[in-house]
């Protein structure tokens, strides 16, 4: 039976999947719309730090949903995750700290977890898979994310046999490293958008997260540090993305990487794997005689589609994407400007720091810090030029926090 006959036949059973949803914000909000509609599936949660953002989100949902729900909303994430009306949870902030305490909440409910945040993914999620696995629970992160996106395609090409040679996803916003809430506020407050998630995406924080989590479940690794983000169009790519001794940028193959240009769009870089499927791509994909070729999914809805996912790992006990062991890759914390001796630090979308893939096994031999440990009261220990990469000898982390306690744990159980 497809997904949606199973929906279907919960529908119809009068048994609907009840879901909580932790953050009411643009991309909470948005999967609570979308779910009003969707057969087999309610939302019976909300909880918000800001109460009024959470009751519009009940109160939209039941403006569109053919049955009106008693939908509880809480400030309190706990109050949503532990109702006996909620079976599955989405963690929708965006939020490190938030999220670990979320996700570790939700493990101690014995619920799955869907994830509309992969800066806790990416930060704790190998120690939280194995957790949840161990527990018999469903944990992944969301359809329509990028990373998400790029492994179907993954899967796609890997389940016909082919090699995959980059996997990547376009960037939606021109690279400003430097952004910050304040740069970033006109346009945020013109889309609707919190300015510290816009800088997050101008400053490629985003984009550096979102391949470092795709880096921890397929295995694949960013070729550079921060990747080289070329640009270029669909045939200009695969040109581009080849080795350096034929004429590309590449050191080698099996890495992830992103393009300006191919927003708001994902990709796998094919080959053939033998004379014989060569032949049949060249005649099927219409660009010449090509020795690889590029698979494209021209778009991505993000939380719009995380209500698929929801099914998956109550339907189906499967997930969308999740870290396959230890870490692969991590996002660093790096200066945006400089930083004076006891001036705070703050974190992603911020002021101070922006995030950059790389590889895990580097970053354990510098000691650079995962940007998603500067959370809470983080002080720097002594001056730091912008451009730096920190490590705790120039800051003093919060180590009171949960998501730093969590990869910690992680150190000592994974690696």
């Amino acid at each position: 039976m497809t997904l949606y006959g199973k929906l279907r036949k919960r529908e119809n059973e009068k048994n609907p999947i009840k879901v909580g949803v932790i953050g009411a914000g643009q991309m909470g909000r948005g999967m609570i719309a979308q779910i009003s509609t969707i057969p087999g599936m309610i939302v019976t949660g909300v909880s918000d730090i800001n109460i009024d953002a959470a009751n519009k989100a009940a109160e939209e949902f039941n403006k569109s949903s053919k049955e009106e729900i008693n939908i509880k909303t809480s400030t309190s994430f706990k109050d949503i995750i532990h109702s006996d009306e909620v079976e599955v949870v989405v963690e929708a902030t965006g939020v490190t700290e938030v999220g670990a305490q979320v996700t570790f909440e939700t493990l101690l409910a014995k619920k799955h977890l869907v994830l509309i945040n992969v800066e806790i993914d990416i930060t704790i999620g190998s120690l939280m898979r194995k957790l949840f696995n161990a527990a018999d629970l469903v944990y992944t992160g969301s359809d329509g994310d990028e990373p998400a996106a790029i492994v179907e395609l993954y899967e796609f090409a890997k389940s016909m046999g082919m090699e995959v040679l980059v996997a990547g996803k376009g960037k939606n916003n021109k690279l400003k490293i430097t952004a910050n809430p304040d740069t970033a506020k006109e346009e945020a407050d013109s889309k609707g958008m919190n300015p510290h998630m816009l800088a997050a995406f101008q400053d490629g924080t985003k984009t550096m997260a979102e391949m470092n989590l795709l880096s921890n479940a397929i295995g694949y690794v960013p070729d550079v540090v921060g990747m080289h983000g070329i640009s270029g169009d669909l045939d200009s790519t695969v040109d581009k993305l080849r080795l350096k001794e034929d004429g590309g940028v590449l050191n080698d193959y099996g890495v992830v990487e992103y393009v300006d240009g191919l927003a708001p769009g994902v990709f796998v870089i094919v080959k053939g794997q033998n004379e014989g499927v060569t032949e049949e791509m060249n005649y099927l994909m219409k660009k010449g005689d090509k020795d690889h070729h590029i698979l494209y999914r021209p778009y991505h809805l993000a939380s719009l589609e995380t209500p698929l996912t929801i099914a998956k790992a109550v339907l189906e006990h499967d997930h969308a994407i999740a870290p396959e062991g230890p870490p692969v890759s991590d996002t660093v914390a790096v200066t945006k400007k400089a930083i004076k001796v006891g001036e705070p630090v703050d974190g992603i979308g911020g002021y101070c720091v922006r995030g950059v893939i790389e590889k895990h096994a580097d970053v354990l031999e510098k000691g650079h810090i995962p940007i998603g440990l500067v959370t809470g009261k983080v002080v720097a220990k002594r001056d730091i030029p912008e451009g730096a990469f920190i490590t705790e000898d120039d800051v003093d982390l919060d180590k009171s926090t949960t998501v730093y306690k969590l990869r910690e744990l992680q150190n000592q159980m994974i690696g």
